[in-house]
C-alpha cells in the first residue's frame, strides 16, 4: 500500500507545483517520472530495513541466493530510479523497472499463497496484487521517454 500512496501522492504534489509555475512539472510526464522515482526508492528502501526478511520470505520456493536476490532487486530498483532522470539512458531504465515488475511478480503470488506479512500486515491477495501490478506497469510505461 505504501508504494502506492507514494505514487500517487508525489503525482499530485509535482502535478501542484508545475500549477503553481514551476515549468518542469507543469507537465504530467515529468510529474509522472519523479513519482516513479520515489516509488522505487521507497520500495528499495525496504530492501535493507526492517522488512528485508519479509521480502527473503517472499521469494519463491526453489530459488537459492534469497537473500542476494532481495539485495540485488533492490540496488536494480534505485539504478532504474536513478536512471529513469537521465535522458540518455531513461529508456534502458524503464525497460528494466518494466521487466522487473513482471519478473517479480511471483513472488507477490507466492507471498498471497503463503498469506505472508510485510511489516507486519498481510499481503494483498493475488487478484487486488495482480492490479495493483499492473498500475504500476502502466505507471512505469506511461513515465518512459516513449511518452514524454
Amino acid at each position: 500500500m505504501a508504494p502506492l500512496i507514494a505514487l500517487c501522492t508525489t503525482f499530485m504534489i509535482l502535478r501542484g507545483i508545475g500549477w503553481l509555475g514551476v515549468p518542469m512539472f507543469n507537465h504530467w510526464h515529468p510529474a509522472l517520472q519523479g513519482a516513479v522515482v520515489v516509488m522505487f526508492l521507497l520500495t528499495a528502501s525496504a530492501h535493507w530495513g526492517k522488512r528485508r526478511s519479509d521480502l527473503v520470505q517472499m521469494v519463491p520456493r526453489g530459488l537459492v541466493h534469497k537473500e542476494k536476490i532481495v539485495t540485488w532487486t533492490g540496488i536494480l530498483e534505485i539504478v532504474g530510479a536513478v536512471g529513469l532522470l537521465i535522458p540518455g539512458v531513461a529508456w534502458i531504465a524503464s525497460t528494466g523497472l518494466l521487466l522487473m515488475l513482471i519478473v517479480m511478480f511471483p513472488a507477490n503470488v507466492h507471498a498471497a499463497r503463503e498469506k505472508l506479512t510485510i511489516g507486519g500486515k498481510a499481503v494483498w491477495p493475488v487478484f487486488p496484487r495482480l492490479m495493483l501490478q499492473l498500475l504500476f506497469i502502466t505507471a512505469v510505461v506511461l513515465a518512459s521517454p516513449w511518452f514524454g
